[in-house]
């Protein structure tokens, strides 16, 4: 949770692994709104969740495994931090193309 001090997000995305008392009350501390989901063993589980902002999680999520198709990118193949952002952003352009082509 420790940003640095010039950073202060609205809010923290993060999955199951992360419920603990004490990660939710470290974020509640630096005034961030924690968006954990409670494990179904969990003894006192609220009823609000935010669901609309971890539904934004899960498309940050599916767009990694999307980019993670692209062999290039999975392996790391390109030996420059310049020549891999250029990778990225091709294998980004293709997701985008492809996405609006088939809406």
């Amino acid at each position: 949770m420790d940003l640095g001090p010039d950073v202060t997000p609205r809010a923290a995305l993060a999955d199951k692994g992360y419920d603990a008392k004490a990660n939710r009350a470290i974020a509640r501390a630096r005034g961030i709104a924690p968006a954990i989901p409670f494990k179904s063993n969990a003894k006192h589980r609220p009823t609000f969740f935010p669901k609309a902002l971890y539904q934004g999680r899960a498309r940050i999520e599916q767009c990694f495994g999307k980019l993670k198709r692209f062999k290039r990118v999975a392996l790391r193949c390109e030996k420059t931090e310049c020549g891999f952002a250029a990778i990225v952003a091709l294998a980004l352009s293709f997701i985008l193309i492809k996405s609006v082509h088939t809406a």
